[in-house]
């Protein structure tokens, strides 16, 4: 499997690294004070945070866990069918490793939230863009794996079968390299909040020292 998961990942490390930077870097007091523009450089990963913690959720969870976060994904999405609503049910059907996901009704819903660009944040356009692609290779790999167990009667059909449940496990094997990549990619989104806010304690206690 393609590493666009774990190269995703590399990029949430990269974009946390740049907006340690801007919080607490020698060069921090040069930026405008009010910009027009935001800084696409260190946007915003709170948005999406969310979601990581739900996709890293799903496959590790009891089956009662499980079954309660996608309930509430769908239930939002159907309740309150807002785009960020749609989204989170979208990844929900997306993650594998649970009795819920559902890669044709995830590429489905990832298509049709896409072909709107404009109504997604960049982060969650990165996100479900990832997220599509890799459900995209899943589902070529599984029409193949059915191909194969059709012809399995044949002994060079049994052996590309046996090649493709190879790379169906090493999917498996990313997929949760990948869990641990956005546990990680989020601790230090947690890091960096921690950082913001108590720079900002020091600023409102500065300001109240005579």
């Amino acid at each position: 499997m393609p590493h666009k998961w774990l190269r995703f990942a590399a990029w949430l490390f990269v974009a946390c690294w740049i907006t340690a930077c801007s919080l607490v870097g020698p060069f921090s007091r040069q930026k405008p004070a009010a910009p027009t523009e935001p800084d696409h450089a260190s946007q915003d990963l709170s948005p999406i945070a969310p979601l990581l913690q739900m996709m890293s959720s799903l496959p590790q969870g009891d089956p009662a866990r499980q079954a309660e976060l996608f309930q509430s994904a769908k239930d939002a999405a159907e309740l309150t069918p807002t785009t960020s609503n749609k989204l989170r049910f979208a990844l929900a059907l997306a993650t594998p490793g649970y009795s819920g996901s559902d890669p044709v009704a995830a590429q489905r819903q990832l298509s049709e939230l896409l072909a709107r660009p404009e109504t997604l944040l960049p982060i969650e356009r990165l996100l479900a863009l990832v997220e599509l692609k890799e459900v995209e290779q899943r589902l070529i790999l599984q029409a193949e794996n059915k191909r194969m167990r059709d012809d399995a009667q044949h002994d060079e059909s049994r052996d590309k079968l046996l090649a493709i449940n190879r790379r169906l496990a090493a999917e498996s094997d990313e997929n949760v390299r990948l869990r641990k990549a956005l546990d990680e990619a989020r601790a230090k989104l947690e890091a960096i909040t921690h950082i913001e806010r108590s720079i900002n304690d020091r600023k409102t206690n500065g300001s109240h020292t005579p």
